[in-house]
């Protein structure tokens, strides 16, 4: 039960994502729908991409968490940034609540988003280990 870090020699290596990560059979799998910069009462937080980034990740942590994942049992996250935003800004909020955790990801650029005064979205795939939920 464990995730593996697919990085061929052949293809660019890269600290910040993985370019596949295989997930052992023997776990559970959850797919964390869509999370927005939006906070509890279900308003968008203030501060532009880099802060609705940052609440984002909160976001799925705080899924992971409920379930007793964390960073680490992330196989897969994809990323939508509205296609005008400085995704420089929405990356150093990354950094500073996700960390260094080289998992696969994708990041597009989109036209909007469901919620029009969102400017990111990010979901993911997880492993969930045995002992979790």
């Amino acid at each position: 039960m464990s995730l593996t870090h697919v990085n061929p020699e052949s293809i660019h290596a890269s600290p910040a994502f993985s370019q596949g990560v295989l997930i052992e059979p023997g776990g559970g799998l959850l797919v964390v729908g869509g999370q927005n910069g939006v906070d509890a009462n279900d308003d968008v937080v203030d501060g532009g991409i880099g802060e609705q980034t940052a609440q984002a990740f909160r976001n799925v942590l705080a899924v992971l968490a409920e379930v007793g994942a964390n960073q680490a049992d992330v196989a897969k996250l994809t990323i939508y940034v509205v296609a005008d935003e400085d995704i420089g800004a929405g990356f150093a909020a990354a950094q500073e609540v996700w960390g260094q955790h080289a998992t696969a990801i994708s990041v597009l650029r989109v036209a909007g988003l469901a919620r029009p005064d969102c400017l990111v979205e990010i979901d993911a795939l997880a492993q969930i280990h045995g002992n979790a939920a």
